[in-house]
């Protein structure tokens, strides 16, 4: 198995990271020996903060009906009786001006269901992941995007707002992400107003990885660089 530990690790210093990146998997059924949820939460994306915080467990699709919007951009069908939430919660935010009916079509969706969504800390996932979520201020989700390409990881997919959950399909069909987060994201997840999100699928991480200190290196020596040429050049 991958050391995903070393990875962290390695990412984590060379990059400058304050969070530890979030590993999730998207599984058929769920993987023996894992901790299963147990509680409400809210959101799929409420997860990301209980792995954030370090904790490795397994939800399955129950787990995510609270919010009609992650449901299906994890392509999770409502059960009969909940099937009508999406079309409210998407009446609601377009009557609040906050998203138009046309844009649902549009958003990134995972090809297929999953039975169960494993979340852990990057460095404890018990399990490979199909995407990791990279938390931070904009210059170091920057360097993440930057070893990324560097790696070979490009994207055609515009920078994502709403909803950041759509960044997970995104990723997995196109390799890198970058997410500005949205307004319920935030709230559930508690980020920052000052941070992104940058999502990696999980089959390319060790080749971002094995670029993140060059792509560090680099940008210390253009830092220098264009210190230097800030100070010789600019004359107000």
């Amino acid at each position: 198995m991958v050391d995903y530990q070393a990875i962290e690790n390695a990412m984590t210093l060379a990059l400058g990271l304050a969070r530890r990146p979030i590993a999730i998997s998207f599984r058929d059924v769920a993987p023996a020996g894992i901790p299963k949820f147990a509680g409400s939460m809210p959101s799929g994306c409420s997860f990301w903060r209980l792995a954030a915080e370090g904790r490795a467990f397994c939800t399955d699709r129950a787990d995510h009906y609270n919010c009609a919007v992650g449901a299906y951009t994890h392509n999770i069908d409502l059960p009969k009786e909940r099937a009508g939430e999406l079309e409210q919660t998407v009446a609601f935010m377009t009557q609040a001006h906050y998203i138009r009916i046309e844009e649902i079509p549009g958003l990134a969706r995972l090809r297929t269901p999953p039975g169960a969504v494993v979340y852990a800390p990057l460095g404890d996932t018990p399990v490979a992941p199909d995407v990791v979520l990279f938390v931070g201020k904009p210059a170091r989700i920057s360097l993440v995007l930057e070893a990324a390409t560097r790696a070979g990881i490009g994207t055609n997919t515009p920078f994502l707002g709403r909803p950041t959950c759509s960044a997970l399909g995104a990723a997995v069909t196109h390799g890198v992400v970058v997410s500005s987060a949205c307004i319920g994201n935030r709230i559930y997840t508690d980020l920052g107003d000052d941070e992104l999100y940058a999502a990696i699928r999980g089959s390319d991480l060790a080749r971002v990885g094995n670029e993140a200190e060059t792509i560090a290196e680099a940008n210390r020596k253009l830092s220098d660089y264009h210190r230097g040429r800030r100070k010789d050049l600019a004359t107000q």
